[in-house]
């Protein structure tokens, strides 16, 4: 037994086990379910649409970025920490 494995043991999956990420999940429920969410997502897609649709602008999406993520962060905190083991 090496060293390593006597100090730090490993874990393995069942192989018929599909691992599934529950932050992935939340996140997905939290974008579609949560509405100041889903409102911040539609400001950033605005926001690209606009950007992109012209050639030149100094505009870009960063605060609607930044809002969009913040709230999506704060809808996936409240509920992920109860489902970890």
């Amino acid at each position: 037994m090496s060293l390593l494995r006597r100090f730090f043991p490993t874990v393995r999956a069942q192989e018929d086990e599909e691992l599934v990420d529950p932050q992935v999940v939340i996140r997905e429920n939290c974008n579609e379910a949560d509405k100041h969410t889903k409102e911040l997502r539609i400001r950033l897609e605005e926001c690209n649409n606009r950007v992109n649709s012209k050639s030149q602008t100094a505009e870009t999406c960063t605060e609607e970025l930044f809002d969009y993520l913040h709230a999506l962060d704060h809808c996936v905190t409240n509920k992920l920490f109860s489902q970890l083991k």
